[in-house]
């Protein structure tokens, strides 16, 4: 079992040293094949271990194993060590699966791009990094792959980087990051100092005596573990970067932004849940940071003109109901929910790709229409992924929503208000997602669709189409595995690790779905009404409210917030510094000590004439100012 874990692990850096050595003698096509399948080897190879597992007793499903001890400082070692067990191989199940599916589209999806072996190599390391993130054996490595998976989403973020503005998304992302890897970075420190250890098990042993329940210290691990996760999922204050993450190639936005790396605060939070469990107040303010996202994410998507912003837009929000469950300690809901998301998300993103593929890389709602009758396949799975979304049933997201609202409505009064929370961002989810799809598949065919659409068979390569039917079942079958008050898959699986709590039941579970259900309906009627034909109420409403037009539209100012007290005094201050101490102190000081040093050379270098005689004076001058040196000391 240990020896599939590993190949799981590895494969994926198999392929990227393959491709980079290989250079030009690899085909384009070659370098996708071969990350794409060193992919599903890591899915097989998982897959293996899952059923492993499966056949132990519950209690029995967990194991490490350690390459070799890669740091030691005086009594702490930290070895090359995974982590096998429920949590772990869920979680890759999950990125080697998708992720298979994606690196598979994208072989179509890239294909005539220039540097299409680069593009393949980079989502070959992405994969690599999130399974050492989520198979890592102690917090050290955790935070390793943490950091590769920055970098990861940096390169392919930024993988067109003559266009400027993916240049800038890309460092806005690796920013916004680097500063939850800061905060995380810190929590560590404080858990070696007071217990002396960062593997699991020592450290979720020692910490309740070492910290103490609710103490300074404890709440301080609990918000440097929140930090490093809000970051990473794009949960509000550090959000702002995940929509322009869309400047990066469509499959990018469907692993990464989608499937895989902002789900990866979720899976913090659940495998460090004693940690949190001893700060209960920062526990439950992730759970209310989800809370706003959702409404807030929400209320951003409902003017976007870019079809993957409003798809990344959902994604925070989606997010957000993740993270409620696991503030909440409704563990098995949450990770339900990111598994089912990554099903529809991945779904919706990769549709939209074809979209975006057929009309030459247009991504504006505005200029489509009619492709419903243009794409009717790519019409229909778009419409599986909007159903999932939109959480109707009998698709995938009915039952994960369901299952963290009925939590939430069962963990007292904190629970009933992010259960409204929810509830609202069920009516937003459904009027966005059905704007988007009215506009861009429904009305008649605009000007734009019939001079730029191009149709290949199958509504594009047959290597982008397979991956999108796939998931089109996953997003109607998916959620299947847990429904709520029935049976509990998901939480009897990872029961071991974390441990949920109870949701409600009976009554109040079923009116918690129908009134869900009934706001996601509602707002797909009210999508149905504003957007299945061009209208002029939308336009009304902007001159209703432009100043609510104008926040929403502005994104609530973020990023002109952040602008004003960060990036401007830092640059104002870079600026002073720059001027007044660098350049004078540094820059001038040092130009004019190396021009002395080049003068001095060259004045010395006019004494070397060649002449012995002048040689011969030069050394008895030496020895006569020594001798009356001599002289006078003594």
């Amino acid at each position: 079992m240990t020896g599939a874990a590993w190949t799981a692990l590895v494969s994926p850096a198999v392929a990227v040293v393959l491709i980079a050595l290989a250079g030009e003698r690899i085909t384009r096509r070659g370098a996708g094949f071969l990350a794409a399948g060193a992919t599903l080897v890591s899915f097989v190879a998982t897959l293996v271990v899952f059923f492993a597992l499966l056949g132990r007793d519950a209690e029995e499903r967990s194991e490490s194993s350690t390459l070799w001890t890669w740091l030691s400082a005086g009594d702490l070692r930290f070895g090359f060590e995974i982590a096998i067990d429920p949590l772990s191989v869920f979680m890759m199940l999950v990125v080697s699966g998708v992720g298979f599916l994606i690196l598979s589209y994208a072989v179509g999806y890239m294909h005539g791009d220039v540097e299409e072996r680069r593009y393949h190599a980079y989502k070959a390391l992405f994969v690599f990094s999130m399974l050492l993130l989520v198979q890592a054996g102690n917090l050290l490595l955790l935070l390793a792959g943490w950091g590769m998976v920055g970098l990861s989403s940096y390169l392919l973020i930024n993988f067109w980087h003559q266009r400027g503005s993916a240049v800038r998304a890309g460092k806005k992302a690796f920013i916004m990051n680097a500063f939850g890897d800061a905060t995380f970075a810190l929590a560590l420190f404080i858990l070696i100092a007071e217990t002396g250890t960062l593997s699991f098990a020592p450290v979720f042993e020692r910490a309740p005596e070492a910290l103490g329940e609710g103490s300074t210290l404890a709440t301080l691990v609990a918000l440097g573990l929140l930090g490093g996760a809000v970051a990473k999922s794009a949960q509000i204050p550090l959000h702002t970067w995940l929509p322009d993450a869309m400047e990066g190639p469509t499959p990018v936005s469907a692993l990464i932004h989608a499937a895989t790396m902002v789900t990866a605060g979720v899976y913090l939070i659940a495998r460090t849940n004693p940690l949190f469990e001893l700060a209960v107040d920062i526990q439950h303010l992730a759970a209310i940071l989800g809370g706003v996202t959702i409404v807030v994410a929400g209320l951003i998507a409902l003017v976007q003109t870019d079809i993957k912003r409003v798809i990344a837009y959902s994604t925070m929000s989606q997010i957000g109901y993740m993270f409620v469950g696991a503030g909440l300690g409704a563990y098995g809901a949450g990770l339900f929910h990111l598994m089912t998301h990554a099903f529809f998300k991945a779904l919706l993103f990769m549709a939209a790709g074809i979209v975006i593929h057929a009309l030459a890389g247009e991504q504006d709602i505005r200029k489509m229409g009619g492709l419903g009758r243009e794409l009717p396949w790519t019409f229909r799975f778009m419409l599986i992924g909007a159903l999932a979304l939109a959480a109707i049933p009998p698709f995938a997201g009915f039952f994960s929503k369901d299952a963290v609202l009925a939590s939430a409505a069962n963990a007292g009064k904190l629970g009933w208000v992010l259960w409204g929370l929810g509830a609202a961002g069920a009516f937003l989810t459904a009027l966005y997602t059905f704007r988007m799809l009215f506009i861009v598949f429904g009305r008649q065919a605009s000007g734009f669709v019939r001079e730029h659409l191009h149709k290949e068979r199958f509504e594009g390569p047959l290597a982008m189409a397979w991956p999108v039917a796939v998931l089109a079942v996953l997003a109607v079958v998916g959620g299947l595995l847990q429904i709520p008050g029935v049976w509990h898959a998901v939480d009897d699986w990872i029961h071991p690790v974390a441990e949920s709590i109870e949701e409600a039941s009976g009554a109040t579970a079923i009116l918690s779905a129908l009134a869900a259900l009934g706001l996601s309906l509602a707002g797909i009627a009210v999508a149905w009404i504003l957007y299945r034909r061009p209208s002029r109420a939308p336009e009304r409403a902007r001159r209703t409210a432009p100043w609510a037009a104008q926040l929403l539209e502005n994104r609530f100012f973020v990023d002109e917030a952040y602008d004003v007290y960060f990036y401007e005094p830092a640059s104002r201050g870079a600026s002073f510094l720059h001027r007044f101490v660098e350049r004078p102190v540094f820059l001038t000081t040092l130009g004019d000590l190396g021009a002395s040093v080049r003068g001095g050379g060259r004045r010395l270098g006019t004494a070397q004439n060649g002449v012995v005689r002048s040689y011969a004076f030069a050394v008895a001058a030496g020895a006569a100012v020594l001798l009356v040196v001599f002289l006078i000391a003594s």
